[in-house]
């Protein structure tokens, strides 16, 4: 049922699953790649983007919406950890102790680790001719 009390579309759920999945998605990927000491603001925040005013005013408690959104939520932050362990799984650089501390084996004599840290997306100096 939706906020009018109609029988929710089928469209309507999969909007509602499928935005769950991109915000657990992205909530794992915030997690992941935090800089700083878990806190409990960080808790809360959590709890807002999951459970807040908004997300209840777009899909109602107790509805076939918000219970999309609740599925395609848990999809999401759990895909997001699959696919990390199938890249880790197929990739000779990692190993599981990644997992644990983030660690890697050490690269080859040929290979480098971009200094300025902005990975795939830095532009190489090259020199005008």
């Amino acid at each position: 049922m939706n906020q009018t009390g109609t029988a929710a579309t089928a469209l309507q759920l999969w909007g509602a699953g499928v935005f769950g999945v991109l915000i657990g998605w992205y909530v794992y990927y915030i997690n992941r790649y935090r800089k700083g000491d878990v806190q409990l603001s960080d808790l809360v925040t959590l709890i807002g983007v999951i459970g807040g005013g908004a997300i209840v005013a777009l899909f109602p408690a107790k509805s076939d919406l918000f219970g999309a959104y609740g599925i395609g939520l848990g999809v999401g932050f759990f895909a997001y950890f699959v696919t990390l362990i199938f890249m880790v799984a197929t990739s000779d650089k990692f190993g599981v102790e990644f997992f644990l501390d983030g660690r890697r084996k050490q690269l080859a004599p040929d290979e480098m680790i971009d200094p300025t840290g902005r990975g795939a997306m830095a532009i190489p100096n090259t020199k005008a001719n």
